[in-house]
């Protein structure tokens, strides 16, 4: 395997980011970025991309963890938005299986709800049309017996029956992380942890970016012909750094919080989709393993843009809502074990409510040649990032003739994602009953054992190969497997840190958090080996882990 995507390596990084002239380097580590390195990488270009947090840190960690085709905006008639990311969907899941899992969503149709049953039959089934659903997959309509079937928890005096679809659940950040590695691989070269603090010109075009190392303290300029600006909440930010000022259309930042609860005290049997009482949006209720999360909300962020905070009102908007979809659950703050916020990069019309901006991405042109895009789903970001590779090879090919006018045209549709090379659903379920027996030394159960399987798909070879390894001389295989996956995350997801590991690599303080108080210390302790840390640096990992630990239910 390709270690070039090592925390452990990051001098040598630093020597090629220095030392080399790209065809584009890309700001901004979330999916939007990753996906832009591997379509550019894939096609022949030379890539650099730097992030100034850890990979995924924003939006792209935070997110409703969905890839799906929106099915409100066909309320707001964006046929063609519907259209692409539906298909998207379809190609998304492909190319990663073990990662992008359907999901059977419910949607009740209640009495004064934003869809009745003759519209919401029409909308689900414009809605496989648009998105080219597979036969398997399409909607059912169900009569009101059939929906308490399905899901008995949900309330009954308002229900007039409802319909059944399928979306595909996933994890953002690890989505992230499986892009970024296969642009790696194809040749990009990508760093965390790399703030951008200025650009370098030529006259008035920029030339290049000046980076500073928040880890290592140092700084470098990294030279390149077209400069690509992928920071999503921060894009503006970008801009001012460019121009001084933003020209034209702006950001509008929009607030998402999201509530996890034990499995157990909303124990429903599939996804749900449901709307709120008191205005006219809809929220979801997603179970996964041992808890089910629920969101989201939909609201004008002016906070801090680096530290975005769920509020108590926000807690209880969602709480409320889920309480009346299904009366019996009577949800309080008690029972929340996590939550997250995550803030979406909309482009600002005014006069229009935050839940009626369009989520449709934009490209903007400085006369520098910096390159901005913003909005979009996550869903779309293959497509977002076909566009915006197509339009930077054609300023370079106006620029700079061959061999730019000769490169090919996107070829993402067919690449599988690093650990995603399963030929069909069933391949997948192969592979983790082929898992559960090759992990029987390390006594991990078929459960844990699948989830693996999601999270590093047949990268979980390697994984296993180590742990069991390490047997011999930790003596304990639920040890082992601890050391083995820190072990892969380090060296093969450039993992710097307990952040970066029990958030964005792992999702465990969002999902796991309840596990967490004992364990924590302990992965500290494995890391500090690994990472070479002084006593006092893995005191300011423990500490830097503790705020967020806590920060999850500061509300």
């Amino acid at each position: 395997m390709d270690n070039r995507f090592s925390a452990l390596h990051r001098e040598a990084i630093h020597k090629e980011l220095k030392s080399e002239e790209y065809d584009i380097v890309v700001i901004g580590g979330g999916i939007t970025g990753a996906g832009i390195a591997l379509d550019a990488a894939s096609r022949g270009l030379k890539v650099a991309l730097v992030e100034k947090k850890d990979f995924a840190w924003g939006t792209s960690s935070r997110s409703t963890k969905l890839i799906h085709g929106g099915l409100r905006y066909l309320k707001q008639f964006e046929i063609n938005l519907v259209r692409e990311v539906g298909r998207e969907r379809a190609i998304v899941h492909r190319n990663a299986r073990h990662l992008v899992i359907p999901e059977k969503m419910l949607l009740p149709i209640v009495e004064g709800g934003s869809l009745g049953k003759a519209l919401s039959s029409i909308g689900l089934w414009v809605y496989d049309f648009l998105a080219d659903v597979e036969r398997e997959e399409r909607r059912k309509m169900l009569d009101k017996k059939a929906v308490i079937k399905a899901e008995p928890l949900v309330r009954t005096d308002i229900l007039k029956g409802g319909g059944l679809y399928f979306e595909y659940r996933t994890d953002d950040a690890r989505l992230t992380i499986e892009v970024m590695k296969s642009a790696v691989n194809r040749g990009a070269t990508c760093l965390n942890y790399a703030e951008v603090n200025g650009f370098t010109y030529k006259g008035k075009i920029a030339t290049g970016v000046k980076v500073t190392d928040q880890l290592l303290g140092n700084s470098f300029v990294v030279k390149a012909k077209k400069i690509i600006n992928a920071t999503g909440p921060w894009v503006d930010n970008v801009r001012k750094l460019d121009a001084g000022k933003v020209k034209g259309k702006r950001l509008h930042l929009t607030k998402g919080v999201h509530v996890v609860v034990p499995r157990s005290r909303l124990p429903i049997n599939q996804a749900v989709y449901f709307d709120v009482e008191v205005d006219d949006r809809m929220q979801f209720a997603i179970p996964r393993d041992e808890i089910t999360y629920i969101g989201t909300t939909d609201t004008t962020f002016k906070g801090k843009t680096d530290r975005p905070k769920s509020k108590g009102e926000d807690v209880d908007y969602i709480l409320e809502s889920t309480n009346h979809m299904f009366p019996g659950i009577n949800l309080t703050r008690k029972d929340v074990i996590s939550s997250w916020v995550g803030l979406r990069p909309l482009i600002h019309e005014d006069g229009k409510d935050p839940s009626e901006l369009s989520r449709k991405d934009e490209i903007f042109n400085a006369e520098s040649g910096l390159i901005s895009i913003a909005g979009g789903k996550l869903t779309g970001y293959r497509k977002m990032a076909e566009r915006i590779v197509d339009l930077t090879i054609e300023k370079l090919g106006e620029e700079h003739g061959a061999p730019y006018t000769d490169l090919p045209y996107c070829q993402t549709e067919q690449i599988q994602l690093t650990g995603g090379n399963f030929s069909s659903d069933k391949s997948v379920d192969r592979y983790i009953a082929k898992q559960i027996e090759a992990a029987k030394p390390l006594e991990l159960t078929d459960a844990e054992v699948t989830r693996f399987v999601h999270r590093y798909g047949k990268n979980l070879d390697v994984i296993f190969e180590k742990a069991i390894s390490l047997m011999p001389q930790q003596g304990d295989p639920i040890h082992s497997m601890l050391i083995a996956e820190l072990w892969y995350c380090v060296n093969f997801e450039m993992t710097n840190n307990l952040n970066d590991y029990l958030i964005r690599r792992t999702g465990r303080l969002y999902f796991e958090r309840q596990h967490l108080e004992e364990l924590y210390p302990l992965i500290a302790n494995e890391m500090a080996k690994l990472m070479h840390w002084t006593e006092k640096q893995k005191a300011q990992e423990l500490k830097a882990f503790k705020k967020e630990y806590l920060e999850v239910l500061d509300f």
